[in-house]
Parts: C-alpha cells; sequence; structure tokens
C-alpha cells in the first residue's frame, strides 16, 4: 500500500460546528491512523493478524473509554468527540475500531455504569491504558438477534457462582485478559459477571477461515464449571436492559466508525478517477463515474449530519436507542454500497491490497450484521413509530 493521502471530504462544513477540542482530537487520532495504521494494515490483513503493537498508542490516544470520567482514567470528553475518534479509526480499518469500541462500549461502560466501586477502581484505569483488554460475551451459537433465549447459566456455590456455556463472534476474545459476560442465574435472572483469564474452564479459542474483520481477533468464549467470585458480579445490571445499553452504546460508535470506511473509499475512488485515463481522458470526465462520486458524497454528507445531531442529543442526554439503531442501520447501509461503488470505479485494482477498498468492503460486511443486524434495527424503528412489537 502506497503513502496513505487521504483528504477528508466536508461538503456541507460540518468542522464550522464542531468544537476545537473535537477538531484536535479528531486530528490527532487521524494522525496516528496515517502513521501507526496505515503503512501496515494491508499486511496484516492478508495474514488474518491483529497488530498488538497498537495496543499502547490506543490507550495513549485515549481511544479506550473516552467518554469515561477521568478519575477512572477516561478522557471525560463528550460523545461528539468519541463519535469522530471512532470515524477516523475506521477509516484505518474497522477491526482497529472495533478493538476500541469493544473496549470502551461494551467492557468499560457497563464495569463503569454497573459496576460497583470496587470494581470501577480495580479495572477501569488498566483498562484505559491497554495493560487490561477486555471482551464482551453475549451472543451464544444459538442466540444471536434473540439474546434472551441465552443457554448459558451459573449456580451458586458460597462465595462463588458455577458458569457454564459458550458465546461465539467475540472480540478481541483470543487475547482479551477480562470479559464481561452475560448469563442467567438459577432463577432466570440475567446478570453481568466479570470474568478473568486464567479462571479454571475458562477458554478463548480464537475463529479461523474469516474472509472479513481479517486484522481483527475474533474468538469464542468456553465455560467449563468455571468459578467465579460473587464479588465479580456487576451489581448494578439485571435484566437485559443491561447488555441492551451497552450495544446501544457501540452502536452509536459505529454509526460514526463506518463513516470513516465510506469517507475512504469515496476519497480513494475520486482520486483514482482522476488520475485513470481511459478512450483520451481521465474517468472522473464520464457521466456514470460522476454520478457515482456525486451519490457517494452526498450520502456521506446526510451521514455525518445525522451522526453530528445524534451527538448532540447524546450530551444533552436525549438521544434515545431507537434513534441511535436508525443511524447505525443509515451508515451501515450508506457505507457497504459505497464501497461497492468504488471499488467499480477502480475496476481490477479495486480488488488488490494496492488500495484499501476491497478491505473495507468485506469488513463492512461484518460491521452491518453485528451489534444488530440490518433487518433488526429497522424493526427498531418500525417499532418506536408504530409502538408495535413485531419481533414475535
Amino acid at each position: 500500500m502506497g503513502k496513505d493521502l487521504f483528504r477528508s471530504p466536508d461538503y456541507y462544513l460540518l468542522d464550522d460546528l464542531l468544537t476545537e477540542e473535537h477538531r484536535l482530537v479528531r486530528d490527532a487520532v487521524r494522525q496516528w491512523v496515517k502513521k501507526e495504521i496505515s503503512p501496515v494494515i494491508e499486511d496484516y490483513c492478508q495474514q488474518a493478524a491483529f497488530p498488538t503493537q497498537i495496543i499502547k498508542g490506543l490507550g495513549e490516544l485515549g481511544c479506550f473509554g473516552p467518554t469515561i470520567p477521568a478519575e477512572y482514567g477516561g478522557g471525560g470528553l463528550d460523545h461528539i468527540a468519541y463519535g469522530l475518534m471512532m470515524q477516523e479509526l475506521e477509516r484505518g480499518d474497522s477491526g482497529v475500531r472495533s478493538t476500541a469500541s469493544v473496549q470502551g462500549s461494551l467492557v468499560m461502560y457497563p464495569i463503569y455504569t454497573f459496576g460497583s466501586e470496587e470494581q470501577k477502581r480495580k479495572y477501569l484505569p488498566r483498562l484505559a491504558t491497554g495493560e487490561l483488554m477486555g471482551c464482551f460475551g453475549l451472543t451464544e451459537p444459538n442466540h444471536g438477534s434473540d439474546p434472551a433465549g441465552m443457554l448459558s447459566r451459573y449456580k451458586d456455590d458460597g462465595d462463588h457462582v458455577i458458569l457454564n456455556g459458550s458465546k461465539m463472534w467475540i472480540s478481541n476474545a483470543p487475547f482479551a485478559d477480562i470479559a464481561v459476560v452475560w448469563a442467567k442465574n438459577e432463577q432466570g435472572g440475567m446478570h453481568g459477571l466479570i470474568v478473568e483469564r486464567g479462571m479454571e474452564g475458562f477458554s478463548t479459542p480464537e475463529t479461523k477461515g474469516k474472509w472479513s474483520l481479517r486484522a481483527s481477533a475474533t474468538g469464542e468464549l468456553v465455560f467449563d464449571n468455571v468459578r467465579v467470585p460473587k464479588a465479580n458480579i456487576l451489581p448494578g445490571a439485571r435484566g437485559l436492559k443491561g447488555p441492551l445499553s451497552c450495544l446501544s452504546s457501540a452502536r452509536y460508535g459505529i454509526a460514526w466508525g463506518v463513516v470513516g470506511a465510506a469517507m475512504d473509499c469515496y476519497d480513494t475512488a475520486l482520486r483514482y478517477a482522476k488520475e485513470r485515463k481511459q478512450f483520451g481522458k481521465s474517468i472522473a470526465g464520464f457521466q456514470l463515474t460522476q454520478k457515482k462520486l456525486a451519490e457517494m458524497i452526498t450520502e456521506i454528507t446526510k451521514a455525518q449530519l445525522l451522526n453530528w445531531r445524534l451527538g448532540v442529543l447524546k450530551n444533552e442526554g436525549k438521544a434515545t436507542p431507537a434513534q441511535v439503531s436508525m443511524a447505525k442501520r443509515n451508515a451501515c447501509d450508506m457505507a457497504t454500497k459505497i464501497a461497492r461503488d468504488a471499488r467499480q470505479i477502480l475496476g481490477g485494482m479495486g480488488i488488490t491490497g494496492e488500495f484499501p477498498v476491497m478491505r473495507h468492503m468485506m469488513n463492512l460486511e461484518s460491521v452491518i450484521t453485528y451489534e444488530g443486524t440490518h433487518e433488526i434495527h429497522l424493526l427498531i424503528t418500525g417499532q418506536d413509530i408504530t409502538g408495535i412489537d413485531a419481533f414475535h
């Protein structure tokens, strides 16, 4: 892959809506991605390996739990700053953003929101620096979109509980030090537990053979009579509302993140179209190519505006989970279409590692599915506007 020449599209001058702090945060992550991610990501993707050396840098940049208060090691930033961070990380690669999203929204967020003071002090500062890495265990082999049907169970054992079950499609699992796991007790109540690597009976086999998110570490969580101290149960999380609130936080980051992938595909396609000549002129001068490029920048601009407004609502405490679902679905759909159109503009070169488009295109096929599928988010919006549950 050649030098990272990315220039961010801002057709409606959205930078004018950002604070100086927002722009500083965004630009710092953008420069780090150009220096640390772009030169190596194609090789790691080809090798289907995660670049573990970037963890320290992500921690130093504050990409782990940026909205967590500083007293617990977080950045104390607002939700727009968080979104911009995710946008820039996913511009580099969806797998890199996934690692940060999981750490911040699915591990640190539930510990901060539902954990005891002792749990917050024990885990959050070390998670913020990347000294500890975490993962989130909700999806099971037979229960994805319907997590309420989960089979993972734990039973009382004095000062401990005995956990049995399994989770799959878990980002960060192969190298995670802790897992925030959701399971049911003997009465059927759902709770969150912090499971630590090294607990007997806990294993994290890696998922092999992926054609998507190849530079992200994915695995299973297997619990075979794992003794977990009761002190590791999150006291504030009861029922499905706990994990769903974590997913809502992660989906917000995804809505911003995939815009970064779309921006990268658009910028690559625009530059290539201006340089590539056929029939005596650059292909950017042909009507059908201009149609693709004009529609790309239109859809990116719409998603940018939607995300910015959602960020404002998040900062004001007014954003609803349904609004987050709409943004996640819209942005993922937009980004997958832009990646495909960009690949067409690049022709045969679009499938090579010389350009980032095919990698983004494959990654987005996962992102449009995880944290709620395209169809599930559509039904969330449908339920919100009609008041009728179509899931059953």
